[in-house]
Formats: structure tokens, C-alpha cells, sequence
């Protein structure tokens, strides 16, 4: 434990990262659901890469998420150093950010690490 810093820790969530688009949602009550099956990051303190597959899945509210924006945003986290719990965390607060969805979760399934496979899910719902 001693290894791993509050600089470890913090890395990565404060990073500038492109603006994730969006356009005026024309239906109401439905789910979108994207697969990004090749996410890749760096692990902070090793600077080895990571990888996984994350899942998106929300429901519009008076924005929809633009796709290719999406991806140009995914792929920054390619050179960027960053845990598997915060890739997740930052995405979802990101996607909120941009789409104010009425509801959003973002799963994370990385691939195993020396035999541990890691699953990291985060939920957001407008009140």
C-alpha cells in the first residue's frame, strides 16, 4: 500500500479531455446502449496498458450522446494514466455532464491482472 500515492490515486480525473457532443433527442421513454469493446487506458503507477470492454447504457432526456464525438473522447484515454474505478466514474460524470440523461450506468469489465478480473459499475439518475 505504501507504493501508491494520493498522486496515484488522483491521476487522470482532472484530465482535459475532447467535448462529448450532442444532438436534441426527439423521442421520449427509450434506452440506448453502447458497447465500446476495445477501451484501453495506463495503469498510473506502472504505466502499463490496460484494457477492457465498457458498457453504456442510458436513457435520454432532451439530449442524445453523438457517436463519433464519443469515441474521439474514448480514445484519449489510450495515453492517459488512470485506475479502472475512476475510468468509470469520470466517463459517467463526463456523459452526464454533456446529455443530462434522466439515467445512466457505465460497466467496466477489464481484462484479468496477474489472475484478477475486475468489474466496476456506476449508476446516475436525475432527481
Amino acid at each position: 500500500m505504501a507504493d501508491y500515492t494520493e498522486e496515484h490515486a488522483q491521476a487522470g480525473i482532472d484530465a482535459e479531455l475532447p467535448e462529448i457532443e450532442t444532438w436534441p433527442n426527439q423521442y421520449p421513454g427509450y434506452v440506448i446502449t453502447i458497447e465500446i469493446a476495445e477501451f484501453t487506458s495506463l495503469c498510473p503507477k506502472t504505466g502499463q496498458p490496460d484494457f477492457g470492454t465498457l458498457t453504456l447504457a442510458y436513457e435520454p432526456d432532451k439530449l442524445c450522446l453523438e457517436l463519433k464525438s464519443l469515441k474521439l473522447y474514448i480514445l484519449e484515454y489510450r495515453n492517459l494514466g488512470i485506475f479502472y474505478e475512476n475510468v468509470v466514474n469520470k466517463i459517467l460524470a463526463d456523459v452526464v455532464a454533456a446529455a443530462s440523461p434522466l439515467w445512466a450506468k457505465l460497466e467496466g469489465k477489464f481484462t484479468p491482472r496477474g489472475g484478477l478480473r475486475s468489474t466496476v459499475s456506476a449508476e446516475y439518475r436525475k432527481l
